[in-house]
């Protein structure tokens, strides 16, 4: 099998497959031996019911004692099984006949999944189920169970079985680093077989981790993909520049005149960071700045300000954010600022009537609409500007390098500017290596005002204390979101663990509106279900963490995080920040289930002592490293694969003492670079 090809050739991937799997960033059959798993399960035994733990995942056993389909607020298949030694209930929301006659009274059935709630009354929503045959049981796996990165359409089973295809078949890697062995390295075709398929223990020695917590086979990877980044740094930094953008120097007459009706003071942050960005903009060099601020902090108002200078020296401006509900947002505030100095306000979503975008597009085209606020609806090909000056692209972790190059690329013969913001305080130290070529502008100070939100950490044993909060709560007319916990390798779990909060909260609240929002579902529905909430339709919103980002509901008082301490420290702070917008004293609970390790422990613990996003992002990239710390380990669009920056900063000499060496023989270099970048080097402005 050849690295370059088309993974159309692998049993199982047709067109439509294939364009699933390039957004993880696999495109051919190379890929996928560095598509890395994020995880390990166990299935090479089989645990007792009677010792199986609350959030721990296992393979177990057992008879079904009893199968019935219960309705309450919906249709639920419960199934008991037991072993003679304990018993756990299975709860599926999705099933057909099929599967409920599979699980009948008195079959053997072997099962994966997560256990919940308390020893003596556990539950799993959803396992993964085979029926067993207690005269021929199948085979337990002899190696570990890789988790891998996945998307909507792609599943597990799928990936693991690309993967295997991809190994057995390149049985020739090319090692283009082989003087590492030489450092008593292993080879990288063993070093990738060995993080895929590592045994049961892994006692294998390149899995054995050294003092600086990596495994040899981590340590031969990490150090070839740091190689390919410095190399491409150090051929960027002596490439000439030869982009021009438009100087946008107006006499500033817009902005001051919507600063003069502010009804707050500017913060010296706001300030400060606005003289950055116009000094930026009057220049002919394309601006790429990152503007950093935390929860609230105002940068919204601040990329209005350039957005005002653009549109004073007669360019367009495109917004783009994330999510419909953010863009809408976004949308709402733009238009409450601009329409009424006689700026309007172009809206460009993903379901829109064909008579409106049409219209929109052509006065974009034409300049009548000089700014336009949109999703991933901005940058396809029949959306065209007249003359854009400036790009300002929310939350830029969440679009894909190829994304953000394609709405640079709408300059119509220049560049435009770009404004990058992120609420997600990212440590100087990494976003000098992630964000080479950045200016970064920092929004450090908050707007007077701002309510602090009192954290508490409870533990999942004084769970009825806490839905007993949010009855009185409530019924004091404010408004609460329960977080669900979050499911690495699978929205269809996720979704499934929210609707079960659901059904017991509706149960044990039931004087209360519950809204229900998370990744399985339609778009729309999502949103209008968000935007109800906005309203104040709904008293408890049930949601997993699609609510990060783009909720602003100022009578949102309360916030529940469940199993607080399977999240990232940047995330829960991301979610703390959706309560403490209103006036009214807001607290965030994270509920969290004991015993915690020593890492969930301090993290759970700077939750508590600090609401600065600053010091948290310190304190979460020392713990988690970049790929958590950005929020996207999750997503094709991760920046390191294998390196992890709070970890393997002792490499980065060593790292870039050989791309120095390779700047001396290109073609290795090249190559080195097209294995762990491929074309995002062309993409070393866009951030």
């Amino acid at each position: 099998m050849d690295l370059q090809a088309p993974l159309t050739e692998l049993t199982g991937v047709g067109p439509r497959q294939a364009e699933r799997l390039a957004r993880l960033g696999l495109h051919v059959c190379g890929d996928l031996l560095f598509h890395l798993p994020l995880r390990f399960e166990d299935r090479t035994r089989i645990t007792p019911l009677d010792r199986l733990r609350p959030g721990r995942a296992a393979l177990f056993e057992g008879v079904v004692e009893r199968s019935e389909v219960v309705i309450r607020r919906r249709r639920m298949l419960v199934v008991t099984l037991g072993d003679g030694q304990g018993v756990i209930t299975l709860r599926f929301f999705h099933f057909g006949n099929a599967q409920q006659k599979r699980l009948a009274s008195g079959t053997r059935v072997r099962a994966f999944g997560e256990p919940r709630g308390v020893p003596g009354a556990l539950e799993c929503v959803h396992p993964e189920t085979e029926i067993v045959d207690p005269d021929a049981p199948p085979a337990l796996e002899q190696r570990l169970t890789p988790v891998y990165p996945v998307t909507e359409g792609v599943s597990q089973p799928l990936l693991r079985k690309l993967v295997r295809q991809a190994l057995l078949g390149i049985r020739q890697l090319p090692d283009l680093l082989p003087e590492l062995e030489r450092e008593g390295l292993p080879p990288l075709q063993q070093a990738v077989q060995d993080l895929h398929q590592p045994p049961p223990n892994a006692q294998a020695p390149a899995l054995e981790p050294g003092i600086d917590g990596r495994s040899a086979a981590q340590t031969r990877l990490a150090l070839e993909e740091l190689v390919a980044h410095q190399l491409a740094r150090l051929q960027h930094a002596r490439a000439e520049p030869d982009e021009h953008a438009p100087a946008l120097d107006p006499p500033g007459d817009l902005w001051e005149h919507l600063h003069a009706g502010l009804p707050f003071p500017l913060t010296g942050a706001q300030q400060r960071v606005i003289g950055e960005i116009r000094a930026d903009l009057a220049r002919q060099q394309p601006m790429n700045r990152l503007l950093q601020g935390d929860v609230g902090s105002g940068k919204t108002l601040v990329a209005v300000a350039a957005a005002l200078a653009a549109v004073e020296a007669g360019y367009q401006v495109a917004f783009m954010a994330p999510t419909e509900l953010l863009a809408r947002q976004h949308a709402r505030n733009l238009a409450a600022w601009l329409e009424p100095m006689g700026i309007p306000i172009a809206w460009l979503g993903g379901r829109q009537a064909r008579g409106e975008r049409g219209q929109l597009l052509n006065e974009l085209a034409s300049g009548d609409r000089p700014v336009a606020v949109g999703t991933h609806a901005l940058f396809q090909e029949d959306v065209r500007f007249h003359r854009l000056g400036l790009a300002v692209v929310d939350e830029q972790h969440r679009f894909g390098v190829h994304q953000r190059m394609a709405l640079r690329e709408k300059g119509n013969g220049g560049t435009p500017h770009q404004l990058i913001m992120t609420a997600t305080p990212i440590p100087r130290t990494l976003a000098m290596t992630l964000y080479a070529g950045l200016e970064t502008s920092i929004i450090d100070e908050r707007p007077p005002g701002r309510t602090p939100v009192r954290t508490a950490l409870i533990s999942h044993e004084r769970r009825d204390e806490v839905i007993e909060r949010i009855r009185v709560a409530c019924g004091d007319g404010t408004q609460a979101y329960w977080v669900c916990p979050l499911v690495e390798d699978s929205e269809q779990l996720e979704a499934e663990s929210a609707e079960a909060t659901r059904e017991r909260l509706a149960e044990a609240l039931p004087g209360l509106r519950i809204g229900l929002a998370h990744g399985r579902m339609k778009g729309s529905e999502r949103d209008q279900v968000m935007e109800g909430f906005r309203r104040g339709e709904i008293d408890l919103l049930v949601a997993t963490t699609v609510i990060e980002v783009g909720v602003d509901v100022p009578n949102a008082s309360l916030m529940v995080i469940e199993n607080a301490e399977r999240m990232g420290l940047s995330q829960l702070h991301q979610l703390r920040g959706r309560v403490g917008r209103g006036n009214a004293a807001s607290a965030c609970v994270l509920l969290y289930r004991p015993p915690l390790g020593e890492t969930a422990r301090e993290r759970l613990e700077a939750m508590r002592r600090t609401d600065d996003g600053f010091e948290i992002a310190e304190v979460d990239l020392k713990l988690r490293g970049p790929g958590e710390l950005l929020g996207t380990r999750q997503t094709g669009d991760r920046s390191f694969r294998v390196a992890d920056w709070s970890r393997d900063q002792d490499l980065l000499p060593r790292a870039t003492r050989i791309a120095e060496g390779l700047l001396q023989d290109p073609p290795r270099g090249g190559a080195l670079i097209d294995r762990w970048l491929g074309d995002a080097t062309r993409y070393g402005q866009v951030g």
